[in-house]
């Protein structure tokens, strides 16, 4: 029975570290997480035209009172983010497939305040437009209820 009981808590410990583990990606997922993270830098950066050049033409960004279609719209409404020193959010990628013909994927993971607090999760698209050249062609985001 003690056997049985250092199993259980072995196998608890393991799934508690599991839950907390980075993720790791492999091959064309790696390189569009890549691409998430490159995104999400420039809003540390500050570099609203870095932001604009990995926006696809087509681009509809969703989340707001209203979707934003165009390259030109998201941009345009995104340039607030970058007014002010400090980044109001930050994200990173947690979660990405690929299709298997490689050129469209979906990335998601959570968004964090400028405190740390958790917000909220993104979910993007992109599409690989040009040998790799990947763009974002949809975003949105959900609130996160009590930051939990």
């Amino acid at each position: 029975m003690k056997w049985l009981n250092l199993t259980v808590a072995g196998v608890l410990a393991l799934a508690a570290t599991a839950a907390v583990a980075a993720p790791v990606f492999t091959g064309v997922q790696e390189q569009v997480a890549n691409v998430e993270r490159a995104f999400a830098a420039t809003m540390k950066a500050r570099d609203h035209a870095a932001f604009v050049a990995f926006l696809s033409d087509e681009a509809v960004f969703s989340g707001g009172t209203q979707s934003l279609h165009g390259k030109q719209a998201v941009a345009d409404e995104w340039k607030k983010f970058f007014a002010k020193p400090g980044a109001p959010f930050s994200w990173e990628p947690d979660e990405v497939e690929v299709l298997a013909s490689g050129t469209l994927a979906k990335t998601s993971g959570p968004v964090h305040g400028p405190d740390g607090k958790l917000i909220a999760r993104f979910s993007s698209v992109w599409r690989l437009e040009a040998p790799n050249t990947w763009r974002i062609v949809f975003d949105g985001g959900v609130e996160v209820c009590g930051g939990k």
